[in-house]
């Protein structure tokens, strides 16, 4: 699930983009940011490395790997990279509770929202969080006018 997951996300992250004048996080190499991992060779960052970094510090951090079906996974684990870890996760929370599931919005994984997302499979979970992950995305720009130009690939992206 994993490997298919991180394929996702990396065709979406692409490769190497210097930074930008209005990029606070500096330069970026498949989604990883020069701010967030300021010990990271971002310039020469290998597909393997990017690997690993998703795997212990998204995957594993986040309790992805906890989620059933590899449709879900991957939407949450693809959100996670550009948003964020627990917005990733409230915006699957908020996805449950649109369903139907009265689970706690607290941004991270634990039994409850595993439940939730067994029992909502088949149903329309993928087509709510889709929703709700371009909502996030639609309000960080609406908050911050420098991120205007990153919304339409980021509704195509949330939209997959």
């Amino acid at each position: 699930t994993f490997a298919e997951a991180v394929a996702v996300l990396l065709k979406n992250e692409g490769g190497y983009k210097p930074t930008g004048p209005d990029d606070p996080g500096g330069e970026t190499n498949f989604g990883i940011s020069a701010r967030a991992y300021p010990n990271e060779d971002i310039a020469g960052m290998t597909t393997a490395r990017a690997t690993e970094i998703y795997y212990a510090d998204y995957w594993l951090k986040f309790h992805i790997d906890q989620l059933p079906g590899v449709v879900i996974s991957t939407k949450v684990l693809d959100a996670a990279a550009p948003m964020g870890g627990p917005a990733a996760v409230t915006c699957l929370q908020r996805a449950l509770r649109a369903a139907g599931a009265p689970v706690l919005e607290d941004g991270e994984i634990g039994p409850e929202t595993v439940r939730a997302c067994t029992a909502a499979l088949g149903g329309g979970l993928r087509f709510a969080l889709r929703s709700e992950i371009a909502a996030h995305y639609r309000l960080v720009a609406q908050h911050n006018p420098a991120e205007g130009d990153n919304l339409p690939g980021w509704l195509n992206r949330a939209y997959q």
